[in-house]
């Protein structure tokens, strides 16, 4: 089956299905996600509002909102009562542990949310990285649960990864999949985690638009706009580009090489470029390998829920 055939197959993701009410909430820089999934799978009172951002008690404000999240669950939908919740947060997190190791953006080291959530709530409460969820959404439910060794990448403001190996998630302590901090060049772009040339300063959406206000001096208001000028023949565009698509490449060349996988799965705000991004990508990966295993690359099939649906399913898993 060609790599064209295989991602129109996997275009519709398989609903959540029929298990145990429960909530999930996705913790983000600047918004928190949260819904009700009920026994048919169904999800109910999807909301969005602002991540409660409070220095160092940033933790604790999010741990009080989970709370807030469930008792407005209960007035709204009184009927269904949840088993479980299914909480996600970006940065280092011990999945296994229920530990927000580590995140900088939300100044928080070594937190036990996983404990201090069920101490608030009284529910049984999963604590996982918000990538990682995403991942599983797509291995259980999208375009990768025909494989049992894949990658789930997620390009947006940065970029990260969900590994399955043998048709097991690899977690590393909190450690594997953070695809966006492997080096693309060594004496590139200072990151933010405090190394040079982390494939996230080159291929990440919102690298691309730094990269180009810092060419051109023009503000773009997203990669989106970088992308429409690249193809319309804009140098500047074209060039930081096609430097993405290359550093992009290069890690999944090192990935083939170092896990083999059958397929690269490729979700969040940059997949949405399509072909603009698939084609080249796929043909730059082809020429960097040899002997290797030559994974099909292909979208994501779930959409920006998939970090809630995972959070679902795991919260699912405690309790079925």
């Amino acid at each position: 089956m060609t790599a064209v055939t295989l991602t129109s197959v996997l275009a519709q993701a398989l609903p959540l299905g029929a298990g145990e009410p429960v909530i999930a909430v996705d913790v983000g820089g600047t918004d928190t996600k949260a819904a009700l999934f009920d026994a048919s799978g169904r999800m109910l009172g999807l909301s969005r509002t602002p991540t409660p951002l409070d220095g160092e008690r940033t933790a604790f404000s999010v741990i009080a909102r989970v709370q807030e999240l469930t008792l407005q669950f209960a007035a709204d939908f009184p009927a269904v009562q949840p088993r479980a919740v299914g909480l996600l947060a970006p940065g280092l997190v011990d999945d296994d542990a229920g530990i927000g190791v580590l995140s900088t953006n939300l100044h928080w080291s070594n937190v036990p949310f996983k404990q201090l959530t069920e101490d608030l709530i009284h529910l049984p409460t999963t604590f996982s990285h918000d990538v990682r969820a995403a991942g599983e959404a797509e291995f259980r439910l999208g375009a990768a649960r025909p494989y049992r060794n894949v990658v789930v990448l997620v390009i947006g403001t940065g970029i990260a990864g969900s590994l399955f190996i043998n048709g097991r998630a690899h977690t590393g302590g909190g450690y594997a999949g953070e695809i966006g901090h492997s080096i693309v060049h060594p004496s590139g772009p200072l990151c933010g985690c405090g190394s040079r040339g982390c494939l996230e300063t080159v291929a990440s959406a919102g690298a691309i638009v730094r990269r180009y206000e810092e060419v051109t001096g023009i503000r773009l208001g997203g990669a989106r706009e970088a992308l429409a000028l690249a193809r319309t023949g804009d140098p500047a565009a074209a060039l930081i580009w096609s430097e993405a698509l290359d550093a992009l490449a290069l890690s999944i060349a090192q990935l083939a090489a170092i896990l083999a996988p059958e397929a690269i799965v490729i979700g969040g705000g940059l997949a949405q470029a399509g072909d603009q991004l698939f084609v080249p990508l796929r043909e730059r990966v082809s020429a960097l390998l040899s002997f290797h295993r030559r994974p099909v690359i292909v979208p994501a099939s779930i959409g920006e829920n998939a970090g809630l649906l995972g959070g679902a399913l795991r919260a699912r898993d405690l309790v079925s």
